[in-house]
């Protein structure tokens, strides 16, 4: 009989938190989409993707997705008009409205490292989901901010200076950037954590100094290492092409309405794929500093 209340009060729960995620997720989506944050693909993506969060997550868990979607926005809203980021947009593969691609790029291996915590709880999933997070936003500040820098961007792997925007670029301003994207998702996380701990955390009472500051600390290198993966893989094997009719360097595969010419790179390593490859490295090296410093 006991067991049959668990399980009863097991479902409820489950319920009242899919239709909490649903609710919250159509409403920020649809302001997101209103507001020409995400294409229609990236709405309904991401009204799946924060439901599964706050079904199967605590606080933490969606409230980081949170913080990384608003800093972003207002990052990418922020002096959208400025010369220097339209020139340095014109050579990325999206701008603007995120679509499903980069919604999944970006949060897509987080959704699984939440469903694997909520099936197998272990605080290493919790930092690699960290990790991950916090390479996309440092990518993402590094991407938006990096582009108003007074100073060329340098190819990562020669130093070569290179024209604004193009892939594997980076700049003191972008590198700052990014080590700022990657801490403030560390201090999110501390922030989330001490609100609203984890279960296995709140059985033991409020997280401890050390967990707090270990999640800044693996937020700010696992994030900021990502960044520079993302760069390195950039300039090396992401597909770039040369428009036939402008001669422009670009990561669009067609550009000024036809086929552009694939110059270097692998042609299925795009953008999306080079985001995601990044995050997950972030998210091993944020697993390893959690399991060594704590």
């Amino acid at each position: 009989m006991e067991v049959n209340r668990l399980m009863v009060g097991w479902i409820e729960e489950w319920w009242i938190r899919l239709f909490v995620g649903l609710l919250g997720s159509g409403l920020i989506a649809a302001a997101a989409y209103r507001h020409r944050s995400l294409s229609g693909s990236g709405a309904v993506s991401a009204v799946v993707m924060g439901t599964g969060f706050v079904t199967l997550g605590e606080p933490v868990w969606f409230g980081l997705l949170i913080a990384f979607f608003v800093s972003s926005t207002v990052w990418s809203k922020w002096k959208r008009k400025h010369r220097a980021k339209a020139e340095a947009e014109a050579k990325y593969e999206k701008t603007g409205r995120r679509d499903a691609g980069q919604v999944w790029a970006n949060g897509g291996a987080g959704l699984l490292l939440c469903a694997a915590h909520a099936l197998w709880p272990d605080q290493g999933w919790l930092f690699a989901y960290i990790g991950v997070m916090a390479a996309v936003n440092a990518d993402t500040w590094a991407t938006e901010i990096g582009a108003l820098s007074r100073t060329a961007p340098r190819l990562v792997t020669s130093g070569k200076p290179v024209a604004p925007g193009t892939s594997g670029g980076v700049t003191p301003l972008g590198s700052a950037a990014a080590l700022a994207g990657a801490v403030f998702i560390g201090a999110a996380a501390a922030l989330l954590l001490l609100a609203a701990p984890q279960p296995a955390e709140a059985a033991a009472g409020t997280p401890g100094g050390g967990l707090l500051a270990v999640a800044v600390i693996a937020a700010a290198a696992a994030g900021l290492a990502g960044a520079f993966a993302d760069s390195l893989l950039g300039a090396t094997g992401q597909a770039m092409y040369r428009c036939r009719v402008c001669g422009s360097e670009t990561e669009r595969a067609a550009h000024c309405g036809s086929a552009a010419e694939r110059v270097r790179g692998f042609a299925a390593l795009n953008n999306d794929r080079v985001n995601l490859l990044s995050s997950l490295f972030a998210g091993a090296m944020a697993w390893v500093i959690g399991a060594v410093l704590l």
